[in-house]
């Protein structure tokens, strides 16, 4: 696995380090010792998958308040997305910072949230399923979110916003 650390202190890009032969490739996906060695959260609950019709669609950006907070490793396995993360550790020199990465069934390329980041992304494609790992139960209610386009962030989304659950569209302005 090739980590390459972000602007963002603690989150990763994560790429497969293929070993190619004429039968095609394997790669190592995730691995313990390596996640941990680059001080990623390795204890992991849960495995998420989510589906989306269609391009366009929107899911986020949510978190978890303390004591469930979550670190996720997020991976396309079909179509394409753009994830987004926000810094929302106050003590961080970052916070209130994003960044975005293209995740794509193509370049099996991972994003690594950790904990105290705000996480959402929208689909590039039609039929784009998404699979994370996390470190925590869902708990519902210690979930919270960010409203996708609200000013004091100013995520900048590459497509439309076409489709959103209720839920998702009314988070409330963040507040520091």
């Amino acid at each position: 696995m090739k980590f390459q650390e972000t602007r963002l202190k603690g989150a990763f890009i994560i790429d497969i380090e293929r070993l190619e032969d004429d039968r095609g490739f394997f790669a190592r996906a995730w691995c313990k010792n390596e996640m941990e060695a680059h001080g990623c959260s390795a204890d992991l609950k849960q495995a998420n998958l989510s589906l989306s019709s269609k391009k366009g669609t929107l899911r986020g950006m949510h978190y978890q308040i303390t004591p469930y907070e979550e670190s996720k490793l997020v991976r396309c396995t079909r179509g394409a997305l753009y994830d987004v993360i926000v810094d929302l550790r106050k003590d961080s020199p970052t916070y209130k910072e994003w960044i975005g990465v293209e995740l794509t069934a193509d370049n099996r390329r991972m994003l690594y949230v950790p904990e105290g980041f705000g996480h959402g992304f929208v689909t590039l494609e039609d039929d784009t399923e998404a699979f994370y790992l996390v470190t925590e139960f869902y708990t519902p209610g210690a979930e919270q979110g960010i409203r996708y386009n609200d000013p004091a962030l100013g995520i900048e989304w590459p497509v439309d916003i076409e489709v959103i659950s209720e839920k998702d569209a009314s988070w409330p302005d963040f507040q520091d």
